[in-house]
């Protein structure tokens, strides 16, 4: 019980981080589209940083698989960053003619917005052998229940950011 709440009180940073982060004041001198990768790129950032934390916190390792852990999850974290490379991608086309969305761009945006969804799940079962080198199969486990909480809250977040598309 500790544990789950102390899952819930850094999921409630992550995403108030993610919200703090995209809310940053933009400079005159640069472009929207500049000042909202910046701050994309900065939001990211936060979350990542605070992903390992919520990740620490809340997997029991002993100083022996720590050390062991981390370099796999950190290879882990820079092959999902790749998936949400395109995800960002995605969302900023989507952005682009998000009034104005033929049939044909909504279908191809909800296909590849679901193809990046598969990525992710064959990231996560490509790396589930690779944490049971490292640590116990049933540590495994709750390190890949914990990153889906957390991506899930990620998720949430960011779907309430992108408007539906119109009919």
């Amino acid at each position: 019980m500790k544990s789950a709440f102390r899952l819930c009180s850094a999921a409630a940073v992550l995403i108030a981080t993610s919200v703090l982060s995209a809310q940053q004041p933009a400079t005159s001198a640069a472009t929207e589209e500049q000042v909202s990768d910046a701050n994309i790129q900065l939001m990211r950032q936060d979350v990542r940083s605070e992903r390992k934390k919520v990740v620490a916190a809340n997997m029991p390792l002993t100083e022996a698989e720590a050390v062991k852990f981390w370099p796999v999850y950190d290879r882990y974290i820079g092959e999902t960053i790749k998936v949400n490379d395109l995800r960002f991608a995605l969302i900023k086309e989507y952005a682009k003619s998000y009034s104005t969305t033929t049939d044909e761009q909504a279908d191809s945006f909800i296909k590849r917005w679901i193809a990046l969804d598969q990525d992710n799940t064959q990231l996560r079962l490509k790396y589930i052998p690779e944490f049971e080198k490292v640590i116990s199969h049933k540590k495994t486990a709750m390190f890949f229940q914990i990153d889906r909480r957390v991506s899930m809250l990620i998720e949430l977040q960011l779907a309430s950011q992108v408007p539906l598309v119109k009919p």
